[in-house]
């Protein structure tokens, strides 16, 4: 019984974030170099290039060229190694966050057996040789080997080692509870289970290929940016390649060494060095959350969703009826009604209880029997009555005409002011609980769905970002206005059907809009099929964790919330850096073509804005400059920038503002500040 909690306890300590910077950056390094390989590198279209050209600037240091000193030649070629090797940096340092979580679950799954059953019995075999159809019987204290689904028993499973949590949870065949995961320990009684995928292919594989990164595809929007950046480099090295024509024709002259760094200065380096980096590093967030991607379009869709679908219980509400108010029956005082409420529900140990306990401790401090001295009456789905016996007096509570009938006592009967309340208690959604003491009525308890502290706050935010959330009840259409109004909804599904549910995820796409919703039973399938992000819960059923695109391993149906501001970040820090790499280049013409042209046309000195010490000083000040800021980026890249809550137009106004403008301005000032360094250092 100790091992779960261990195994919390390491999934709890090797989170990669808390790792320690220095523990990151010396493997990260290594794989930089590692990374250098074409092979690799050929999936960064514009690093790739700029390689080729250090390559061609390193053999060019041993070309004798009166135009360029070869002190300064070789300063280019280090610094665009120094471009490549950065860019490659951020990519391992991105993927070195994920390693120590990857490494844990790993060293889970390693040597597992499993008791696969076969015609004659049970056989051992390793966990490895399982396929999907297999079963395996697992018992107490021994680990699931693979994902499947309970078709026989019923028992408590540990997940600590997937989620974090050591709390067990329940597992059982049939129903909603029905999916267990591989790599996870019971703590109790046995469980048959059917193994529903292959090696490779489980729940634990996706999560370790996810947080390292290995397996990563691009995006539909990754793939879309690297054909523009591939574009870009294309119509640049068109141009370089032109000018030294231009340069012949007015008896002049370009050196070589000076149109690669041109190229190198004038091609989107800052996001094509990032790219990989910033879609690695959304990846990373998602699986902290424990969340488990099955592709990255899901995430960039969730980025782009407009309508946000949430069931009501567990997501909206807290899931289990709360006490929200106790009202006394006529002639009753309140002490008599908390004191006959309270003995009533000391022992009771449902979450409705509990919350008439702590309810009733705010209320009405009283003194308290110990449970040895009261004797307990749990709740029957017979009777539908629950409470206890205390010193010779009996306390009651439960449905109206359960609790009427126990008494004796005529609906008819009910005291007209509590008959009221009754009512209005049952009109609003909430449940009336009548409570009793020796046959004599002393009240009504208020049982209703407490909506989530927060939660209006959060919705709220999501209108400002233009998403509208639509709350999914099969309550009836009065209850469900009431906790809609109350969470600060901005539609409702009343009495949902599956058939309902996918007919209004399909009507809003038809409409052009994006559609997220979550889910955990067999019933949701359809809908988390349709649905353009559909976040399927852990614990929920197999149909529902195959037919969504997204599977949370924490079952918390609140995390489709912070799955959709992931999204967001990664878009608007792949466009905020985009942005920034374009924007660079303006100043970068300022400083190298001046520079490259003063000797053939006198005249483009008037463009020496910055005034720069010489043309070798001006060339060498980009170069460096272009180097340097992937290394100050980096930290944005792997954070993401911050989305905050405000509609589509004023984010593309703050981010053109900040990273456009900014784009702009760095390059002016760090070039010049480079270009004292240099000159005040004799290095040009």
């Amino acid at each position: 019984m100790n091992m779960p909690m261990s195994k919390a306890v390491v999934a709890k300590t090797s989170d990669p974030l808390k790792t320690n910077f220095s523990s990151l950056w010396r493997p990260a390094l290594v794989q930089a170099f590692v990374k250098l390989d074409p092979r690799q590198l050929h999936r960064a279209p514009v690093m790739l290039v700029v390689e080729l050209t250090a390559i061609l600037t390193t053999v060019l240091c041993f070309v004798p060229d009166t135009a360029v000193p070869t002190f300064v030649a070789v300063q280019i070629a280090l610094w665009l190694w120094f471009t490549v090797l950065f860019a490659n940096f951020a990519e391992a340092l991105a993927e070195g966050r994920g390693k120590a979580r990857a490494d844990s679950l790993k060293a889970g799954s390693e040597g597992l057996s499993a008791r696969r059953q076969t015609a004659n019995g049970f056989e051992v075999v390793p966990a490895t040789r399982l396929r999907k159809g297999d079963v395996v019987r697992v018992a107490a204290g021994e680990m699931i080997p693979g994902d499947g689904e309970v078709i026989e028993g019923i028992a408590a499973v540990n997940e600590a080692a997937i989620t974090g949590e050591s709390a067990p949870v329940i597992r059982e065949s049939g129903g909603d509870r029905s999916a267990v995961t591989g790599n996870t320990r019971l703590v109790s009684d046995w469980l048959l289970v059917r193994i529903t995928s292959n090696p490779g292919e489980s729940t634990l594989d996706r999560m370790i290929a996810l947080v390292e990164g290995a397996k990563r595809q691009k995006t539909p929007n990754e793939v879309a940016l690297d054909i523009l950046l591939i574009g870009l480099t294309l119509i640049f090295l068109l141009v370089v390649v032109t000018l030294q024509p231009f340069a012949h024709f007015a008896n002049g002259s370009l050196p070589l060494v000076f149109l690669v760094a041109l190229l190198v200065t004038l091609i989107p380096t800052t996001i094509g060095g990032l790219l990989s980096a910033i879609g690695i590093a959304g990846m990373d967030r998602l699986v902290r959350l424990n969340v488990i991607a099955k592709s990255g379009r899901a995430v960039e869709a969730a980025g782009d969703v407009h309508v946000l679908m949430l069931d009501k219980t567990g997501t909206i509400t807290f899931g289990n009826r709360r006490c929200a108010a106790v009202h006394a029956a006529p002639g009753v005082s309140a002490r008599e009604l908390a004191e006959g409420t309270l003995f009533a529900s000391l022992a009771d140990d449902t979450a409705e209880g509990k919350s008439i306990v702590e309810y009733l401790r705010g209320l009405h401090p009283l003194p308290e029997p110990g449970l040895e001295s009261l004797t307990a009456v749990p709740f029957s789905a017979e009777t539908r009555l629950s409470g206890g016996d205390y010193q010779g007096r009996i306390y009651r509570k439960g449905a109206v005409d359960s609790l009427l009938d126990f008494i004796g006592m005529p609906r008819s009967e009910l005291p007209a002011a509590l008959a009221r309340e009754v009512d209005k208690i049952a009109q609003s959604g909430g449940t009336p609980l009548l409570v009793c003491m020796d046959g004599k009525l002393l009240g009504v308890i208020h049982l209703k769905d407490v909506v989530k502290p927060g939660i209006r706050e959060r919705f709220a935010e999501l209108r400002k970002l233009g998403i509208r959330t639509v709350m999914v009840t099969g309550d009836n259409p009065l209850t469900a206005a009431a906790i809609a109004a109350e969470a600060g909804v901005d539609d409702v599904l009343a009495e949902a059907t599956p058939e309902k549910k996918l007919a209004r995820i399909r009507h809003e796409q038809n409409d052009g809009r994006l559609v997220a919703m979550c889910g955990d039973g067999a019933n949701d399938a359809p809908a988390l099929a349709q649905a353009d992000v559909g976040m399927a819960m852990n614990d929920g059923t197999q149909a529902a964790r195959e037919a969504a695109n997204m599977v949370d391993l924490d079952s918390d149906p609140t995390k489709l919330l912070d799955v959709v501001q992931i999204g967001k970040e990664l878009l608007v820090t792949r466009g905020a850096l985009t942005t920034f790499s374009i924007a660079n280049d303006i100043a970068k013409y300022f400083a190298i073509l001046p520079a490259l042209f003063a000797s053939i046309y006198p005249q483009l000195g008037v463009l020496n804005v910055m005034h720069l010490s010489s043309p070798q000083s001006a060339i060498v000040s980009a170069i460096v400059f272009n180097a340097l800021i992937i290394v100050v980026l980096i930290p944005l890249a792997l954070r993401g920038v911050r989305v905050q809550a405000a509609n589509a137009a004023a984010l593309l106004r703050r981010n053109l503002l900040i990273y456009g403008l900014g784009g702009i301005v760095v390059p002016f000032v760090g070039i010049k500040l480079i270009d004292m360094a240099l000159t005040a250092l004799r290095l040009v």
